[in-house]
C-alpha cells in the first residue's frame, strides 16, 4: 500500500496529512479564519505569509501523529492546482524539497480531485463510475467520475459558486465570515417558506432550461433587494427566515440537478464533496430524493468537507499506486480544468 505525505495550501487553511491507500494515518489543519475574518474574505498575500510561518510546524505534527519517518513514505504530494498562486507555491515548494531530500516521487494534486476523494475516506470501498456534486466556495459543479484521473464535467455555475452565494448572502444579512455555517444554523430556526425567492436557470441557445448547469447571481441579487425593502419598513430583519428561504432555494437547485444527471446518465452512486457538503439542509434533502429513487448518496466526515490535506494524499496515493509521478519541473496554477488532472503527471488522459 503506498503511503503518502501530502499538503494542501491552496487557500486559507494550512494542511498536512498522512494517508496510507485511503487511511488517515494523521491530519493537521491550522484554519486562518480568524486572520481573515477582519477583512471579510481571504487576502492572498496574508494568506501566502501565514502558510510560511505554520507549514513547518504541520508537518512534523503530521509525521510524529502517524509516528513515521520520512524514509517510511512512498511519496510526496502536494495541492499545485487551481487556487491562490502565493498559496500553492509554499506547499508545493515544500513537497519538493521533502521529495528531493528524502529521494521520493513528487506529486501534484489537482485540488478538486482532492475533493471527489473525499468520500473514499468516508466510504474506502467506493468505486468509479459514480457523480461527484463537487459544491464549494469556489466551485459548483457536477462530475462524472470514470475512473481515476478521468473526470466530465456534466454541469456547473454559470457564475458564482453556491458556496460564494452563502458568503455574499452572509455579508448582507450582517453575519460575517465565513457565512455559510451561520447561514446553516439559522436556517434551522426560521421559516424556509416564508420568502419565495427565484431559482437561477441557464437558458440554452436553441431554447429550454439548461438541465444540469446553475446560476447562483440572481438569487443573490433577489435577497439583496428584499433585505433592502425589509429594512426600509421594518424595525426589525427576520433574519431566520431570510437565512432559511435563501438556503431552502440553494439546496433545491443543487438537489434537482444533481438527482437529474444521475438518473440519465445511469449513475447509482452520488459523492458529495467541498465545503457546501457539511451544510445540513443538503444533506438532508439530497439524501432524501436519492432514496426515493433508489441511489445511494455519500458525503465525506464533516472534517473532510472543507479544504484538507487527507483528501490531497488518498487521490495521490491512487495516482502513486498506477505509476503517476509529476515532474520537479511542475508549476502551479491558478486554474485548470479538472478534466485535465491527468496532465499534472505528463499523460493526457488516464491509464
Amino acid at each position: 500500500m503506498t503511503t503518502i505525505l501530502a499538503i494542501e495550501t491552496s487557500c486559507d487553511e494550512t494542511a498536512v496529512a498522512i494517508v496510507k491507500k485511503r487511511q488517515v494515518l494523521s491530519s493537521i489543519v491550522t484554519s486562518q479564519i480568524e486572520t481573515h475574518r477582519q477583512y471579510g474574505g481571504v487576502v492572498p498575500e496574508v494568506a501566502s505569509r501565514q502558510h510560511l510561518e505554520l507549514l513547518g510546524e504541520a508537518i512534523a505534527q503530521s509525521l510524529n501523529q502517524a509516528n513515521l519517518h520520512p524514509s517510511q513514505l512512498d511519496g510526496i504530494a502536494a495541492t499545485c492546482t487551481p487556487g491562490l498562486v502565493g498559496s500553492l507555491l509554499v506547499g508545493v515548494m515544500a513537497a519538493k524539497t521533502l521529495a528531493l531530500v528524502h529521494e521520493k516521487p513528487f506529486l501534484g494534486v489537482h485540488h478538486l480531485e482532492g475533493h471527489l476523494y473525499a468520500s473514499y475516506l468516508s466510504d474506502p470501498s467506493l468505486e468509479p463510475p459514480f457523480l461527484c456534486l463537487l459544491v464549494s466556495g469556489g466551485h459548483t459543479s457536477l462530475i462524472h467520475v470514470k475512473t481515476c484521473g478521468d473526470y466530465q464535467t456534466l454541469g456547473q455555475t454559470r457564475d458564482d459558486a453556491a458556496g460564494e452565494a452563502f458568503d455574499k448572502v452572509a455579508r448582507l444579512l450582517k453575519l460575517g465570515y465565513p457565512g455559510g455555517p451561520e447561514i446553516d444554523r439559522l436556517a434551522q430556526q426560521g421559516n424556509p417558506d416564508a420568502f419565495p425567492l427565484p431559482e437561477g436557470r441557464v437558458k440554452l441557445p436553441n431554447g429550454g432550461i439548461h438541465p444540469y448547469d446553475a446560476s447562483y447571481s440572481g438569487l443573490k441579487t433577489a435577497v439583496m433587494r428584499l433585505v433592502q425593502k425589509l429594512e426600509a419598513s421594518e424595525s426589525d430583519l427576520p433574519v431566520a427566515d431570510l437565512a432559511a428561504s435563501f438556503q431552502k432555494t440553494v439546496v433545491r437547485s443543487l438537489v434537482k440537478r444533481t438527482i437529474r444527471c444521475a438518473l440519465d446518465y445511469n449513475l447509482s452512486t452520488i459523492a458529495v464533496g467541498g465545503g457546501v457538503a457539511a451544510n445540513r439542509g443538503l444533506r438532508t434533502a439530497l439524501t432524501a430524493a436519492a432514496e426515493a429513487e433508489g441511489l445511494r448518496v455519500l458525503f465525506p466526515p464533516m472534517s473532510y468537507c472543507t479544504d484538507n490535506a487527507a483528501m490531497i494524499g488518498c487521490a495521490a496515493s491512487e495516482h502513486l499506486s498506477r505509476g503517476h509521478t509529476s515532474p520537479l519541473t511542475l508549476g502551479v496554477r491558478s486554474r485548470l480544468p479538472v478534466s485535465e488532472a491527468m496532465s499534472l503527471y505528463g499523460q493526457s488522459q488516464a491509464s
